[in-house]
């Protein structure tokens, strides 16, 4: 469900005046490495995004990632990552931001890897509100996209968001309410938040099985930390992974403006 569908949103504006911020291309300093010199093909603008990542174990992700990636490690411990977040401003370079096709909920699940000296993320799942943008996805892209029926209600000072996976509710499932707490912060490089959060590229596998890296770039994160409460989430499960009985590590924030070139062969 898009969010100008949901009653009682406090998110209408952002939603409806597709406000791409193209000044992210100028803030580059913090990028690990140089931006490629093609051109960009997609924008995003990603809206109330929470990070919820737990420890696990190295030995369960290793039998879960393509071996053409290597694990990336903090402190010698895996993490995987639930992302959830909606999303305006989906749209190719060069076309106007649409309503209905560019404004959509997602719901990713996430773990970290690298090939050589470019750390990455490589996706578990990544459900969506957009039957349209997981048929592309998972044509253009090979990814692991899944229609989900969702819906994400937001107030001044918590979000509420609901995700039932289409033909697979009994095993991929999440309903959580989340908010930030404390002021905005800029995560530090060789910390765990930066590990978790920094990260400017996916790595996955093409139809014909060959890797391949997408390379994204967008400024640094304003994080926060953020308190959650989830009453259902099986997402990992349907990865096929099983979280440890911990409570989460938590971040939010508001507003991440990104763009993503095409995929580059390995």
């Amino acid at each position: 469900m898009c969010l100008g569908d949901v009653p009682g949103s406090d998110v209408d504006d952002h939603v409806t005046n597709h406000d791409f911020n193209r000044a992210i291309m100028s803030e580059v300093a913090h990028r690990p490495w140089s931006m490629p010199d093609e051109s960009w093909v997609m924008t995003q603008t990603w809206h109330d995004l929470l990070f919820a990542h737990w420890p696990i174990d190295e030995g369960a992700l290793r039998e879960k990632v393509p071996s053409e990636f290597d694990l990336d490690l903090f402190d010698g411990t895996g993490w995987v990552g639930v992302v959830l977040f909606h999303m305006t401003n989906v749209a190719p370079r060069g076309v106007p931001s649409l309503p209905w096709i560019s404004e959509f909920p997602e719901l990713n699940v996430r773990t970290y890897v690298r090939v050589n000296d470019k750390p990455g993320i490589y996706f578990f799942s990544l459900d969506a509100g957009s039957t349209l943008a997981v048929h592309a996805a998972r044509l253009l892209l090979n990814l692991p996209y899944y229609a989900a029926t969702m819906s994400v209600m937001a107030s001044a000072d918590n979000i509420q968001y609901d995700s039932r996976r289409d033909n697979d509710s009994a095993t991929a499932t999440l309903s959580a309410s989340y908010r930030p707490i404390g002021a905005p912060f800029e995560a530090i490089i060789g910390r765990r938040e930066h590990f978790l959060t920094e990260r400017y590229c996916l790595y996955n596998l093409d139809h014909r099985g060959t890797p391949y890296r997408l390379e994204i770039h967008h400024p640094p994160w304003p994080l926060q930390l953020a308190d959650a409460e989830f009453t259902r989430n099986t997402m990992v499960d349907a990865a096929g992974l099983s979280l440890p009985h911990l409570k989460p590590l938590l971040h939010f924030a508001r507003r991440q403006d990104m763009v993503a070139w095409a995929p580059s062969p390995l």
